[in-house]
């Protein structure tokens, strides 16, 4: 195949990619109204005047704009044939987005290697400058003694936020803390509740609305460990279930995202650093160890 059939074939699969998608989230919203009640209507009036908002707010923050409770928005996203919040907000984002944003937010469909390897390092730099310039430092000191004084630190996250959890469970027994990793929703609910005061229960969740990692803090205050979150939504399900929020940012289309990941990574990193700096000589002591343990393994 030569370089302008390959051309032409990638963009006919981008296009079919974009016809492919579910039916315009915007008209099934427009074909309900006449049945909403009143309250729904303010919700789906409001919705199809700033569709492009919806994709960078919370339940929560929708339904102060609609001066409607949590309850009603959720309401209204079944009645017009969603089954949840996130499914209308990621519907929304798929029928506004460029059939490449899908992929990455910043790339179009001309460039050349180099290029997307620079939009997307740029991106990833961007979100980290974003998450610091909105980093709560108290926030952050906070959880640094919260986990610095924990009888036992339970880290918890599904999905894609697993890899994360293992990262800060992999920084944090290194430190000599008592910790666990747990990424199995079910494992997480069962664990969490054995967990009391002078425990605490570290939740990682880009979206902050999964179900599971918003059961499992819930138990956790409900049985008075102390909570952490790391999210990408300040105003999210999981943040009421938390002592301390460490925020995230990124703006991305995409429904996984990706720079915001490199973001928590380096909040993680940040809270090792600190913690480490608590007990210089042990810290030093514990990598020594660690290091002549793994020594005989390397080459």
């Amino acid at each position: 195949m030569s370089g302008g059939q390959a051309e032409t074939a990638a963009g006919k699969t981008l296009s079919n990619v974009a016809s492919l998608s579910s039916v315009d989230s915007l008209s099934k919203v427009r074909s309900q109204l006449p049945q909403l009640a009143n309250a729904e209507g303010r919700v789906a009036d409001w919705i199809l005047q700033h569709p492009d908002k919806v994709i960078h707010l919370s339940m929560a923050q929708i339904a102060d704009e609609c001066a409607v409770s949590d309850t009603t928005v959720l309401r209204f996203c079944r009645s017009a044939g969603f089954r949840g919040f996130m499914d209308l907000k990621l519907s929304i984002a798929r029928d506004l987005a460029k059939p490449t944003q899908t992929i990455h937010d910043a790339i179009t469909e001309d460039d050349d290697v180099a290029t997307i390897v620079r939009k997307v390092f740029m991106a990833n730099m961007q979100a980290l400058t974003d998450t610091l310039e909105v980093m709560d430092t108290r926030a952050l000191a906070q959880a640094v003694d919260l986990l610095a004084g924990a009888k036992f630190i339970l880290i918890i996250g599904v999905g894609t936020s697993a890899p994360i959890v293992q990262d800060m469970y992999n920084k944090l027994f290194r430190l000599g803390l008592s910790c666990r990793a747990q990424t199995d929703s079910y494992l997480q609910l069962m664990e969490v509740a054995l967990v009391g005061p002078g425990d605490v229960v570290v939740g990682i969740s880009q979206s902050g609305a999964s179900n599971d990692p918003v059961l499992t803090m819930e138990e956790a205050r409900r049985n008075g460990a102390s909570t952490v979150v790391i999210t990408g939504n300040a105003q999210s399900p999981i943040t009421k279930h938390a002592d301390v929020t460490l925020l995230s940012v990124s703006n991305e289309t995409r429904a996984e995202v990706i720079a915001s990941r490199i973001a928590q990574i380096t909040i993680i990193d940040a809270l090792y650093v600190a913690l480490s700096l608590q007990n210089v000589e042990q810290t030093i002591r514990n990598e020594r160890r660690i290091w002549d343990a793994i020594l005989p393994k390397t080459i």
